[in-house]
């Protein structure tokens, strides 16, 4: 029954909330199936430092390395020279460098966001474009550069190539000044046995190197700064200076001004040459000393000029050059313990190396100056000064009164601290040259003038 006046009824409670099932996952049939992203390519160009490359051992410290004709020697108590390497004149050149061959390192994962893609700006999408093309020009810009050097002009349909004025300050750039001056007189020299470097000093087409790049070769390639190869006559070599002279026909390129002034402690110096065949190579550092006496296997002293500028083999007969762009003297020799530059060079000063140039190119031999007489490394007491432990009879010392237990203080204006240096010193001399000898005897010191002699004779 229903009542008119009578309240409605209560709405019925809502009904529980169902209980949500978790959705059965099927494995999709193997046609369904997503590819499996491709695997990364290799490439034979990955960096060294991959790390999926096994490691590898460390080399054991190799031996001391003494390159021939220089023999070692042992270090004299005073500070004599110690064993020598020569830096240059069979080492062949060192090819290119060798990239790693692991697996390029895999690019990061991309995190798919689930979502709907934004459309990018229209603006945005030209930025980008300017970029891509910006980055073309760029790319084929610097293409070019790496095979071709200078500047390129068409004029009509006419290729027209000038080279840029280069213009370097010397007060700002020194080294580049130098370099700049002397680089184009600096050859590299090949032979059967190796390579070298060589000075052109003389318009004839004269190149002054080492005799130990020379070797004993007759003829030999020379190429210049611009690339070219020429064949060169070697007209001699002398190995007690370890100079020897090339003539190359028809050679043009600028010759080499050569320093009349003597080397001083601190200049400034700069080495061109061809370190491990590379051409051209500069160097810059100080003369660290000079008058540096350097023995060979010929028995013959040299007082060289040494200098920490990178010296490497290949250098060998390459320039030494001082602050005005002129040779001060002929790379030839390094000391080191692994055949490498330890910032310790030597080269002959210029003024020794043009004497035995000169005689090369005129046929004569080379003759080093003697005194006639002999002494110890190093004095009984201590003294500075070469000690004269005997005098040959009849030779250029006895006969200028010199005698057993004098000590050499200087000749002409150089003075002597032991008696390598006063072999070295007497060695830039030629046979029949007057010197004057500075003597102490007794504890007085006196003076004597002395012909020399020829070394190893009276």
């Amino acid at each position: 029954m229903t009542w008119e006046n009578q309240p409605p009824a209560s709405p019925p409670p809502p009904p529980p909330p169902p209980v949500p099932v978790a959705p059965v996952v099927q494995p999709m049939a193997p046609s369904m199936q997503p590819p499996a992203p491709p695997a990364p390519p290799t490439s034979p160009f990955a960096p060294i430092t991959e790390p999926n490359m096994p490691p590898v051992p460390p080399a054991p410290p190799a031996p001391p390395i003494w390159a021939t004709p220089v023999s070692p020697a042992p270090i004299p108590p005073t500070g004599g020279i110690p064993p020598v390497g020569i830096s240059g004149g069979a080492i062949p050149p060192v090819g290119p460098p060798t990239w790693g061959t692991g697996a390029p390192t895999p690019p990061p994962a991309h995190n798919h966001s689930v979502g709907t893609p934004r459309k990018p700006h229209r603006a945005v999408r030209a930025l980008v474009a300017t970029i891509i093309v910006l980055g073309l020009f760029g790319g084929g810009f610097g293409v070019r550069s790496l095979f071709k050097d200078s500047s390129t002009n068409v004029v009509n349909g006419v290729s027209q190539t000038s080279t840029p004025v280069v213009t370097i300050d010397p007060g700002q750039e020194p080294v580049a000044a130098v370099a700049l001056t002397v680089s184009p007189s600096v050859v590299q020299i090949d032979t059967s046995q190796g390579l070298g470097s060589g000075v052109v000093y003389d318009a004839s087409g004269l190149v002054m190197t080492n005799a130990h790049v020379v070797g004993t070769e007759t003829s030999v390639v020379v190429r210049t700064a611009d690339g070219k190869s020429h064949s060169g006559q070697v007209l001699g070599a002398d190995t007690g200076t370890d100079i020897a002279v090339i003539r190359v026909s028809g050679l043009n390129v600028p010759v080499a001004a050569l320093s009349q002034a003597k080397p001083m402690v601190g200049q400034m110096t700069v080495a061109v040459g061809s370190p491990f065949g590379l051409t051209q190579s500069v160097t810059s550092g100080i003369v660290s000393a000079v008058n540096r006496p350097v023995d060979n296997d010929k028995g013959v002293v040299v007082n060289m000029i040494q200098t920490d500028a990178s010296i490497n083999p290949g250098n060998s007969g390459g320039a030494l050059a001082d602050r005005a762009g002129q040779i001060m003297g002929i790379n030839t020799a390094i000391f080191s313990q692994t055949g490498e530059n330890n910032g310790i060079g030597f080269a002959i000063p210029i003024a020794t190396a043009k004497n035995a140039a000169d005689k090369l190119v005129a046929g004569q031999s080379v003759a080093k100056a003697g005194l006639g007489l002999t002494g110890p490394s190093t004095t009984p007491n201590g003294a500075s000064g070469a000690y004269v432990k005997s005098v040959t009879p009849g030779g250029p010392a006895d006969a200028a009164g010199i005698k057993p237990g004098d000590l050499i203080i200087a000749v002409d204006d150089t003075t002597i601290h032991a008696f390598d240096e006063l072999r070295g010193t007497i060695s830039a001399y030629n046979p029949g040259d007057t010197v004057t000898v500075t003597i102490e005897r007794d504890g007085q010191s006196s003076q004597v003038e002395v012909t020399l002699g020829t070394l190893g004779t009276k």
